[in-house]
């Protein structure tokens, strides 16, 4: 309990310097600003994602976050573009196996290493892009709609933190996420729909009908616990616990930013459909 407790302590502490942070960059600083922000974080997670479908091989994982830089910025610059997007998405798997074809060895595991290194770009690189185009492109609405999609991720980890902590009885999805239970699960989704809630009543009034904030509550929150859980059996593959140790209480980047990658997409294509962009 009390290791628990003092993890709880590190992640508040950690929260009270980084949210401010990131609210600078999102509401006071340029949209160029905020991606570059952006940028270093998602190359920090490809990074640590190909140190675990990549280990030993620094040169795969260096074409790794070189691919997955590619894909951010061309993502960022040329967001309406179908070309320059289409690139991007035959691209990086093309480029992903030339890379394994001059670095076959060990040749029983090539195909994985294949595919990881052409999709990691893509499951990194593009969602969390999609924050700053937001930012960018919605001089109205961009500010609040990267808000709620960090707090459909993050506002969500918490409600499942604390009512899987005193309520939680019955195992979500054990194989994956041992830790994990059904109430936890519930208890995050009703902080994305109140999270959400809060942004048609306040940060984005006006914008954001209550009728769809619920349903991005609910969408949304799902959405990002899968992330988790789909990030979670990434780590139990490779058997690694945490995908790395630059946040302190949070682990690494990928830690952080698995339910974010879920919820930043939910909340762009929504953003779209309400034209919120310009």
């Amino acid at each position: 309990m009390a290791v628990k407790a003092s993890n709880l302590a590190l992640r508040l502490a950690t929260a009270a310097v980084g949210v401010p942070v990131i609210l600078s960059f999102v509401y006071a600083l340029p949209p160029w600003s905020f991606f570059l922000l952006v940028l270093a974080v998602l190359l920090l997670g490809a990074s640590e994602l190909f140190s675990m479908s990549h280990p030993g091989d620094a040169v795969s994982r260096a074409c790794g976050v070189g691919l997955a830089a590619i894909a951010s910025i061309v993502v960022y610059l040329r967001p309406s573009d179908p070309h320059a997007l289409l690139a991007v998405l035959a691209g990086s798997p093309l480029l992903a196996l030339l890379v394994t074809l001059a670095r076959h060895r060990p040749i029983e595991t090539a195909a994985l290493r294949a595919f990881a290194l052409g999709a990691g770009p893509l499951l990194v690189g593009v969602p969390l892009t999609f924050l700053a185009v937001l930012r960018r492109t919605s001089p109205a609405s961009g500010s609040g709609a990267v808000v709620l999609a960090l707090g459909l991720a993050w506002f969500a980890d918490t409600g499942a933190y604390f009512a899987g902590r005193f309520l939680g009885r019955h195992k979500l999805y054990a194989a994956v996420s041992p830790n994990k239970t059904i109430e936890g699960a519930v208890g995050g989704l009703a902080a994305s729909v109140v999270w959400a809630l809060l942004g048609a009543y306040a940060y984005l009034r006006g914008a954001l009908p209550p009728l769809h904030a619920v349903a991005l509550g609910i969408v949304g929150g799902a959405l990002g616990q899968a992330g988790d859980l789909g990030e979670s059996l990434i780590k139990r593959s490779t058997g690694v616990k945490d995908s790395g140790h630059i946040v302190p209480g949070h682990g690494g980047i990928l830690d952080r930013v698995d339910a974010l990658l879920m919820t930043s997409t939910a909340v762009f294509f929504y953003a779209d459909w309400a034209g919120w962009m310009g």
